[in-house]
């Protein structure tokens, strides 16, 4: 198998827990390359004793950077190079925690769409009860078409048999009401067009319903998808904070069973153990991880890139929708 390509130089952490996360991921058994300053990575990798291969790239990306302006100006950054390596079939994934629209640029012009693909999505994994849910789109495309919110639901539904080995996944349009006729123009239109594609369509859900077990495959646009995602995020944490709080005023003993039994639950809703999202769409596997990831996720996210590999999402992704 080709390596997974890590944009070592991407993210608020970097490069000192990104290149530690590789060593994890090796250990793991993760073929991974570094991407980024050669003398840089070699420092960190003497430090933990380690030893990866690098692919050196003298620039990086900065986090707030305009995506296709830092493209154009610095085209030997650790995302540009790790793209082409993707491209040109040396690695057969990229990883990068550093700037979302400087990936999504990267990957839609250098690695390219895949065949059929109108617009590439960003799927975002959501720890729930039971199994964990898919939500798409989580940021990639504000403004959509029926045919984009289609296309999405297809990506969605391969992305969940690949990632959570799902026969047949629920799919379901984010919507403020189950009715058919709620929704904008372009929900009223994608509800009826869903009818007949190849997915496992199960009707309009809504936001309560990502924690009710309803779907497995949550579908909106960009814009909707992403302040649904940050708002689960920001009340997982508040709940936690709470719990916590509330313990501070058991006995000792109370409090250290009380948090060892919460202990399963506060890794369930740790981003970390997911690693990323899958930027789903293009050419070949990419993987987003969160711009704060430590090393645990850095790791996790090369294992999610590997598994996106092995497991032939794009193929698989390219098929299904040659469907509709």
């Amino acid at each position: 198998m080709t390596p997974i390509a890590l944009d070592a130089m991407g993210g608020d952490r970097a490069p000192a827990e990104t290149v530690a996360g590789a060593v994890l991921a090796a250990a793991d058994g993760v073929d991974v390359v570094l991407v980024g300053g050669e003398q840089v990575l070699k420092r960190e990798l003497e430090a933990l004793s380690a030893s990866l291969p690098i692919v050196h790239a003298p620039e990086s990306i900065d986090m707030g950077a305009d995506p296709a302006r830092a493209l154009r100006e610095k085209p030997e950054s650790s995302i540009s190079v790790a793209a082409r390596l993707v491209r040109d079939g040396s690695a057969g994934a990229f990883v990068s925690a550093g700037s979302t629209g400087a990936v999504m640029a990267a990957a839609a012009i250098l690695i390219g769409r895949a065949p059929g693909v109108l617009r590439p999505t960003i799927a975002s994994v959501i720890p729930t009860p039971g199994s964990p849910t898919l939500i798409l789109d989580s940021g990639a495309n504000l403004d959509v078409k029926a045919e984009h919110l289609i296309q999405f639901a297809v990506m969605g539904s391969v992305a969940a048999e690949v990632i959570f080995g799902m026969t047949r996944p629920r799919v379901g349009l984010l919507n403020n009401g189950e009715e058919p006729g709620k929704g904008r123009a372009v929900e009223k239109e994608v509800h009826r067009l869903l009818a007949s594609a190849p997915v496992n369509f199960i009707g309009n859900v809504e936001g309560r319903d990502i924690g009710a077990n309803r779907a497995d495959v949550f579908v909106t646009d960009g814009f909707v998808g992403n302040i649904t995602l940050k708002s689960i995020e920001g009340v997982a944490s508040m709940v936690i904070a709470m719990v916590f709080e509330a313990f501070e005023s058991l006995e000792d003993s109370v409090r250290t069973k009380a948090l060892e039994a919460i202990a399963p639950l506060r890794r369930i809703l740790d981003y970390e153990q997911t690693g990323g999202a899958h930027l789903l769409g293009v050419d070949g596997v990419v993987v987003i991880a969160h711009g704060s990831s430590s090393r645990v996720a850095v790791a996790n996210a090369l294992r999610q890139a590997r598994d996106g590999v092995q497991r032939e999402l794009v193929v698989k992704m390219t098929a299904r929708l040659a469907l509709t």
